[in-house]
């Protein structure tokens, strides 16, 4: 047996190759070759007691035990790197392996034995084991059912808080957050965290199922909370939740959550803290001591494990957290507006009666019918009773009385004609306030609707060739009488056209007859 152990300890003393050889009785070669690959493997002194001759043989050249055999050897390394890749499962893993033995004409492993040498090499050698969990995939949440708790400096009351966990299944890595409330708010911002702690995104996210996550789970139906479903859109990542009364769909985090309990929650049982950053700045420090508590059957602790097996499975987050959205629902007013929070927001006003969904976020709210965005407003704050218009939600009537400015007033005229302008122009010159001008201009305005621009236009024409002053009252009566003249001269022209309707009469003399 090659005195493994003794070379280390002497290369650890600092004694030569050539010391060492003469030491140990092995060649210069060989010793260069322990030490080589010990040093790649990450084996240094001091050693412990249970590190052997025999098991620092196993660890260095674990296929050894496999060649005596006389099967195909096995590549754990390469077999332990493919799992983590997506879709790669053993099974797929061991059929390649079967056919590189078919090519090379030696004995496979079955695939029981092949899975039993990957399971006692990853558990001896690797700080995770992923047969059944892949780096990256999945992350599981959950509040604990144990509750921290800060003290009120006012009364000295203890006062609950309530703590967020999140897990990797894979290397175990864990992060926890206190938070006063369990609602939605505090949900999203812990997540938002944990992807910032972790540095990257999973393809899945396992909750459980409270209402900041689900709002119905059933054999045959699955809603999601809509702000839930925006947030893991956003990390570009799917939300699977646990089945009802299923912890075994999120063992990981469930375990998680009674080892936090009693390392970080039961360790600040006498720690005072008067506001939750206090309580969250010692949550933290525990969770750090949490994440590098070694492993007590492998080498290697949590955080390592995520350096070494998982961080670079996680998929990038974007250039900034996740901005909460609240969801509510909502009836539109007669008059075409909607009340969130006591500000008030236009639709289209074929939407009355009817109820939208509305959704919050810090400076935008959305309105949404069956799915459809019909509006968007810049978020209102401060005073309360505030109105956000938009004009293209009016009906025509209101449009035409909303528009009522001077120069909206004068851009109507220049498109009637010039004798309409002169009567604006002398409305808002002479009224005794702008207002009541604009009034008076509005009425001449709602003329479009029985009268031709020709017809306002010449009844214009004609008052102010009778008067100086002229007014609307005037110019209406003016397009009434013009309308009745021009009933009535198209009434005698069809008449005289009746009397007429033979063409011309022949005389007597076309006869034969004579005139006298």
């Amino acid at each position: 047996m090659i005195r493994y152990r003794k070379i280390l300890e002497l290369q650890d003393e600092g004694i030569s190759l050539r010391g060492i050889a003469a030491s140990t009785g092995h060649s210069r070669q060989k010793v260069t070759e322990v030490i080589g690959l010990a040093e790649r493997k990450g084996l240094v002194c001091p050693l412990g007691e249970e590190m052997t001759d025999q098991w620092i043989e196993d660890f260095l050249f674990p296929e050894r035990t496999l060649e005596a055999s006389g099967r195909q050897p096995l590549n754990f390394d390469y077999i332990h790197e493919e799992l983590a890749k997506p879709n790669v499962t053993l099974s797929l893993l061991h059929h390649e392996y079967e056919a590189e033995c078919r090519a090379k004409q030696k004995i496979p492993y079955s695939y029981r034995s092949f899975l039993r040498h990957y399971s006692t090499y990853a558990d001896k050698y690797k700080a995770t084991l992923r047969i059944r969990r892949k780096p990256g995939e999945i992350l599981e949440v959950d509040w604990a059912g144990t509750t921290a708790f800060i003290i009120d400096r006012d009364t000295g009351e203890k006062v609950k808080a309530y703590v967020f966990v999140a897990t990797l299944p894979c290397s175990q890595f864990s992060y926890a957050e206190a938070s006063l409330s369990m609602d939605s708010h505090s949900w999203i911002t812990a997540h938002n965290h944990a992807y910032e702690y972790f540095g990257g995104s999973t393809q899945i996210v396992v909750p459980d199922n409270l209402k900041t996550s689900v709002t119905k789970h059933t054999t045959r139906e699955l809603i999601l909370n809509p702000t839930y479903r925006e947030m893991a859109d956003y990390y570009n990542t799917v939300v699977m939740p646990a089945r009802v009364r299923t912890p075994k769909d999120k063992a990981s985090v469930e375990g998680s959550v009674g080892v936090i309990s009693t390392w970080i929650i039961a360790a600040l049982r006498n720690t005072h803290c008067f506001s939750i950053d206090e309580l969250n700045k010692e949550v933290w420090q525990k969770l750090d001591e949490f994440n590098n508590r070694p492993f007590t059957r492998k080498k290697g602790c949590r955080f390592s494990a995520f350096e070494e097996e998982e961080k670079f499975a996680l998929s990038p987050l974007p250039g900034a957290p996740y901005k909460m959205s609240e969801w509510k629902t909502a009836k539109v007013r007669p008059d075409y507006h909607l009340s969130v929070e006591s500000m008030f927001y236009s639709v289209p006003y074929e939407y009355i009666n009817r109820q939208v969904e509305v959704k919050l976020s810090e400076n935008l709210v959305e309105l949404f019918f069956n799915h459809m965005r019909i509006a968007s407003h810049k978020r209102l704050y401060g005073k309360f009773g505030q109105f956000s218009t938009i004009r293209d939600h009016m009906p025509d009537n209101h449009k035409l009385f909303v528009d009522q400015t001077p120069e909206a007033a004068i851009e109507w005229a220049e498109g009637i004609g010039s004798f309409t302008l002169n009567v604006v122009q002398y409305l808002l010159g002479t009224s005794q306030t702008e207002k009541q001008a604009l009034q008076s201009i509005f009425s001449l305005k709602k003329a479009e609707r029985q009268y031709t621009k020709y017809e306002i236009e010449r009844a214009c024409k004609m008052i102010v060739s009778m008067t100086k002053r002229p007014t609307v009252k005037s110019i209406q009566t003016m397009l009434k009488n013009n309308k009745k003249n021009d009933a009535q001269q198209e009434l005698k022209r069809k008449t005289d056209s009746s009397t007429n309707e033979y063409g011309f009469t022949r005389g007597a003399s076309y006869y034969g007859g004579t005139d006298k």
